[in-house]
């Protein structure tokens, strides 16, 4: 990776405003299999001492407890996930341009390039010509 991608990469990671990198942590936790596996673990756990009723039932079926807990989860998840995603478009939209522009500085340098050598190519090409017309023949046709 250029040096220039390295300082962009992470100018724009110094600039995150705190909200940006609490959007991002959570999106990041959320999006994870720890996190998917760490909740079906507690989910399981909540339902089944809810069923045996090992323990005091402080959440019966249909588990409303359970049920208004992950809706206040989510509700406050996907605002921090739609942060993050949003964020990530506007990074990947510069990113986009960015190489936008190198592509194009690139296709001008390699036109520079093929003009240089066929520029090359003619002269070389002359050179020979120039040599051939000056030779005189050993022995000239009669």
């Amino acid at each position: 990776m250029s040096e220039k991608w390295k300082n962009w990469h992470a100018t724009h990671a110094a600039e995150l405003t705190t909200g940006q990198r609490i959007a991002d942590g959570v999106a990041t936790t959320m999006g994870s299999w720890t996190f998917i596996i760490v909740q079906s673990i507690i989910l399981a756990v909540w339902i089944v001492l809810n069923l045996i009723a090992w323990m005091q039932h402080w959440d019966p079926y249909p588990f409303i407890l359970l049920n208004l807990a992950l809706s206040f989860q989510a509700a406050y998840a996907a605002p921090f996930i739609m942060i993050s995603q949003n964020r990530q478009a506007d990074r990947d939209r510069h990113q986009a341009e960015e190489d936008y522009r190198t592509n194009v500085e690139a296709e001008r340098r390699i036109e520079e390039l093929q003009k240089s050598l066929a520029q090359l190519e003619v002269n070389k090409l002359d050179r020979i010509l120039e040599l051939l017309e000056g030779r005189t023949p050993a022995r000239s046709p009669s």
